[in-house]
């Protein structure tokens, strides 16, 4: 009643489906049963060497053998081990170099660091003033011509005159350097974006363009690698955060550092 239908297309073409499926699988018996091997299983860590520090540790439990299987097992779990710190100590490092300052949300509360520079200032301008009243104090004692003169004021005229040789060798090295500066001329900065040049060997190197004679090449754009860099206080925080390395010995020599 098949071969009747006038909807059964193949039928009409005189094609036998059930021939040509028996046709096929004989043609690809030999695809049948094969066994697929994908590529070998490199261990993360170095067999040898592992499987001599498990041995150690099981012949203190009483255990004498160690397959291969379970040095590939234990190697497999480190590495996963590894890849799961990594990734959340990651994740911390980049909230940690998280910046605010641009969101709509963030209002500055205090400046810490305007604060430490008003606080340098001030002890700057309170030194430069006791070293003004020293100076007049020094001045003062190495115009007086009093002839009784006690050990203090000859202390305080000796330490005048030092000061006074001190400040002229200052003005002559000055002196000094701003004449070396303008017999050497004004530093010119070499252009190192100039197009259709390299520097090679501190000479510039013209790039042809073909049989169009000189061309203008565009400097070759590296796009930048983002590094994350995770330090102490990062992996500190993050045993911090895991129940099990929480109270470790681990911890503890990490905060003592």
């Amino acid at each position: 009643r098949d071969d009747d239908d006038i909807n059964d297309v193949a039928s009409m073409a005189g094609v036998n489906l059930n021939e040509e499926s028996a046709r096929i699988v004989a043609a690809n018996s030999d695809l049948v049963g094969t066994q697929m091997q994908s590529c070998k299983d490199e261990p993360f860590l170095a067999a040898i060497p592992l499987h001599k520090r498990i041995l150690e540790t099981a012949k203190k439990l009483g255990i004498t053998d160690v397959p291969a299987e379970v040095v590939t097992f234990i190697s497999h779990a480190t590495q996963n081990r590894l890849r799961a710190v990594l990734e959340k100590v990651t994740v911390i490092t980049q909230h940690r170099m998280e910046s605010y300052k641009d969101d709509e949300w963030y209002e500055q509360a205090t400046d810490v660091r305007s604060q430490l520079k008003f606080f340098e200032q001030l002890e700057r301008l309170e030194k430069q003033r006791k070293d003004e009243q020293e100076r007049e104090i020094l001045l003062k004692a190495a115009k007086s011509r009093s002839r009784q003169e006690d050990p203090e004021q000859a202390r305080l005229k000796q330490k005048a005159k030092e000061m006074q040789q001190q400040e002229l060798a200052q003005m002559r090295q000055r002196d000094a350097n701003l004449t070396a500066l303008a017999a050497i001329g004004p530093r010119k900065k070499r252009r190192l974006d100039a197009p259709g040049l390299l520097s090679i060997g501190g000479e510039g190197v013209g790039l042809c363009g073909g049989s169009q004679g000189l061309g203008t090449a565009s400097p070759r754009q590296y796009p930048r690698q983002k590094i994350t860099r995770v330090n102490l206080r990062d992996f500190i925080f993050y045993m911090e955060q895991e129940r099990e390395m929480s109270h470790s010995l681990l911890l503890y020599r990490a905060l003592l550092k």
